[in-house]
């Protein structure tokens, strides 16, 4: 029995020696092709000049306006800042799709998929980008820079974001990225997060590689010092902060409520808010936490709820402003749509494994050494009218970028190594 364990451990070894080596490989042509980007910082305007910006509005398709007020003008400026692990993914569907639609200029990285996070953002990493230039829309994953941010967008463009409960999103981030922070491998047993938590600073170092995904993620992507602990007064000032920078925040957890406040917001219609959950996780990959073990998760977080805390209340505030009731049958329209949809669009009603998704088309990434997330099959008797939106509110992040014409080779690099050495 011990030859068979120690025969396990060597390989198990030896696979992560494998996977340190092909990340350096990735870190070198990462380097290679963000070093010029950095020599630009600072450089630049501080926003695309007024006069461009108007005759970029103009170019585009002005979405239908006919179920809106004459008062109301739909928004098609739109900063997202996509946060890790928060439903962020299907908030991108629904901005592609209307982009796309209306013909919208994206600002979009090039060559991967995120504007090399987690470095901080910068302009020059924008596909096309030159100085002076406008776009309607920037919505990848980056660590956020306003300063950078505003010189790509119109200064009537709307910012928004989306929050997750700090428990559950430090969950779900141990889970989809611990093998990727080598300070974790050593943790042994079952429940690897369980023994984290109980003693989080034998697995955790600021300066340790990867280490932002396991502590303060939300506070690291905004750009802050996710080190901070919770009662450090720069927090709240961070916090104040950021309130002057974002129009709109979204909450996971009230995520159709959340999207009648964006749609209100936007002057959008139903129809433009429509979805299908992109990336979620099946349900026996979730741990769930002792009331202990959530405790801990928080305190370690502390930044990060603080951050949740304070939007978490200037949401209901808004919700209260736009009506309960009101509220209440919009929510309730969002799903009788979106449930209509699953029936035309997904062969039997609901998402599915990995390894049961027919097209790969409609295959999720997935993370290191597993397969987690879930996707769907396209029926594939669709009435012909409806066969086109059901591709794409089923199609994935990557898939989708390719088909907006953004170039992917470092993404599908890292995507095909990791795939060939840790094959589930």
């Amino acid at each position: 029995m011990s030859g068979i364990k120690g025969k396990k451990c060597a390989f198990v070894t030896r696979r992560r020696i494998l996977w340190v080596l092909l990340t350096n490989i990735i870190l070198v042509l990462y380097c290679l092709t963000n070093t010029s980007q950095r020599k630009n910082r600072g450089s630049q305007p501080g926003t695309c000049p007024l006069s461009v910006a108007k005759l970029l509005k103009t170019n585009v398709s002005m979405p239908s306006q006919s179920t809106k007020s004459e008062e109301c003008s739909p928004k098609v400026n739109i900063m997202f800042m996509k946060t890790h692990k928060t439903a962020s993914s299907t908030i991108l569907n629904i901005l592609f799709r209307f982009g796309e639609k209306h013909h919208l200029k994206f600002a979009f990285p090039n060559g991967r998929n995120d504007f090399f996070y987690p470095s901080p953002f910068l302009c020059s990493q924008v596909k096309d980008y030159r100085p002076g230039y406008c776009f309607n829309i920037l919505c990848n994953h980056m660590r956020f820079d306003h300063h950078e941010v505003a010189t790509l967008l119109p200064p009537d463009a709307v910012y928004i974001t989306i929050l997750r409960d700090p428990v559950a999103l430090f969950e779900s981030s141990f889970d989809y990225y611990h093998s990727v922070v080598p300070l974790t491998w050593r943790i042994d047993g079952e429940n690897k997060l369980a023994k984290f938590l109980n003693n989080p600073q034998s697995f955790y170092s600021s300066s340790a590689f990867n280490s932002f995904y396991l502590k303060n993620l939300l506070f690291f992507d905004f750009g802050l010092d996710n080190n901070l602990e919770a009662d450090d007064p720069r927090v709240m000032s961070d916090i104040q902060n950021l309130s002057k920078h974002f129009h709109l925040v979204l909450f996971a957890e009230y995520f159709d409520e959340s999207l009648v406040l964006l749609k209100d917001t936007l002057c959008w219609t139903t129809e433009d808010i429509l979805y299908f959950k992109i990336n979620a996780r099946r349900s026996s990959s979730v741990s769930h936490l002792t009331p202990e073990l959530r405790a801990k998760a928080l305190q370690w977080n502390g930044a990060d709820w603080r951050l949740y805390q304070h939007f978490n209340a200037s949401f209901w505030a808004r919700v209260e402003v736009y009506g309960g009731d009101r509220m209440e049958q919009e929510v309730k329209e969002l799903r009788r749509r979106n449930s209509e949809m699953q029936d035309i669009c997904i062969e039997d009603g609901g998402a599915v494994e990995a390894r049961k998704i027919q097209d790969r088309r409609f295959q999720p990434w997935q993370p290191l050494g597993e397969s987690s997330i879930l996707g769907y099959n396209m029926k594939t008797n669709i009435d012909p009218k409806f066969r086109t939106i059901c591709e794409k509110m089923l199609t994935p992040e990557i898939q989708y970028l390719s088909d907006l014409g953004v170039s992917l080779w470092l993404t599908r690099l890292w995507g095909w190594l990791k795939d060939a050495v840790f094959t589930v």
